[in-house]
């Protein structure tokens, strides 16, 4: 078996204008003072993470790590989850996911697509020159407004649907295992790989692709009733990635998954800081030991209640809490008592 490693945090939901959140050493220094050791980094935001010169310049990516080595954490993943949301994009969600986009190609669907993917290969050989082996994305969508099946869906609508998706990314998925990177998957409502079946669908139009991992986020489980526990199992081998992030459900007479359009702190499924939702870490983290992930555990804040700050120095010990350091033997070794097979048949009764 193997230890997880950690705490790390995405410093999505704290870069900002203000110090210390507004330069990579800054933020950095912040992270590890909170009590990180690694940080996982977007890299559509200018303020940590000039991504051209990282794809471009090995001597760029050694002094941006060695910033964050020099205060005390690692540089665990980058993340295009705003770039990825771009790789496919359904009309209908044209005018809201424009702003994801560089001001150059906004209003022009097919040079934002362009854009998107280049930005995500760039991020995979920008991981490349950092040393990194696995990488965050959202996969996008266009299947996702015919989610519920009313109207009833022409047939072959999603099997197209996935036919294209699949045909974007298997060249950034071919670009990632030139790079011998990880393509993690956020598996998440509003992606058209929002459960593991919408993931199996993808995954077979890609060939299986060696590099078609998942980001495994049991938060995104809980608002969709789904078993999270069993999914760690089901997809052990396909989970490169790991968010650390809590959630509860509360359905009531008036509401129930779908939350009425209401606002976060009002809907019946919201993100809460770890530990004041209801996934049982104690087991995510049992079952990601047993089945030797041996990744980050990645603490991403999101709650609609608690102060950001509060929530992150509460998580990077609370994750530090639930890391099991797993055992190098097996509990009864003292009393093994050194057979060989001779004797192994003999106990048997199948000797001689």
């Amino acid at each position: 078996m193997k230890t997880i490693k950690g705490p790390a945090l995405f410093l999505a939901q704290f870069a900002g204008d203000e110090a210390p959140f507004n330069s990579w050493d800054r933020i950095t220094k912040w992270a590890a003072d909170c009590g990180y050791v690694g940080v996982q980094v977007p890299s559509w935001d200018a303020r940590l993470i000039d991504l051209d010169k990282a794809a471009e310049s090995k001597d760029y990516c050694d002094e941006f790590r060695g910033v964050a080595e020099a205060n005390g954490v690692q540089v665990t993943e980058l993340s295009t989850h705003l770039q990825g949301q771009l790789v496919a994009v359904h009309p209908a969600y044209d005018a809201a996911f424009d702003g994801f986009a560089d001001a150059s190609v906004r209003d022009n669907p097919k040079a934002r697509q362009e854009w998107a993917v280049d930005q995500v290969k760039k991020a995979l050989t920008a991981s490349k020159n950092l040393g990194i082996t696995a990488h965050a994305t959202f996969s996008g969508a266009l299947a996702w407004p015919f989610v519920y099946p009313w109207p009833q869906r022409p047939a072959g609508l999603v099997e197209t649907a996935f036919d294209e998706l699949a045909r974007r990314w298997v060249p950034i998925l071919d670009h990632a295992e030139d790079c011998g990177v990880n393509v993690c998957y956020e598996i998440h409502p509003g992606e058209d790989l929002h459960d593991g079946v919408t993931y199996e669908m993808f995954l077979e139009r890609t060939g299986n692709h060696a590099r078609a991992m998942m980001l495994y986020d049991p938060s995104h489980y809980v608002l969709q009733c789904l078993d999270y526990l069993d999914n760690i199992d089901i997809y052990a081998e396909r989970i490169g990635m790991f968010h650390v992030k809590d959630a509860e459900f509360n359905p009531t007479g008036r509401q129930g998954v779908y939350s009425g359009y209401q606002p976060w702190v009002d809907r019946a499924g919201r993100f809460r800081s770890l530990g004041d939702g209801q996934v049982d870490f104690r087991a995510v983290f049992s079952k990601m030991a047993a089945n030797d992930f041996d990744g980050w555990a990645v603490v991403e804040w999101e709650c609609a209640l608690k102060h950001p700050e509060d929530g992150a120095r509460e998580g990077a010990a609370f994750v530090r809490d639930h890391i099991i350091r797993v055992t190098p033997h097996a509990f009864d070794d003292f009393a093994a008592g050194g057979t060989d097979e001779a004797a192994n048949r003999a106990m048997l009764g199948i000797g001689g």
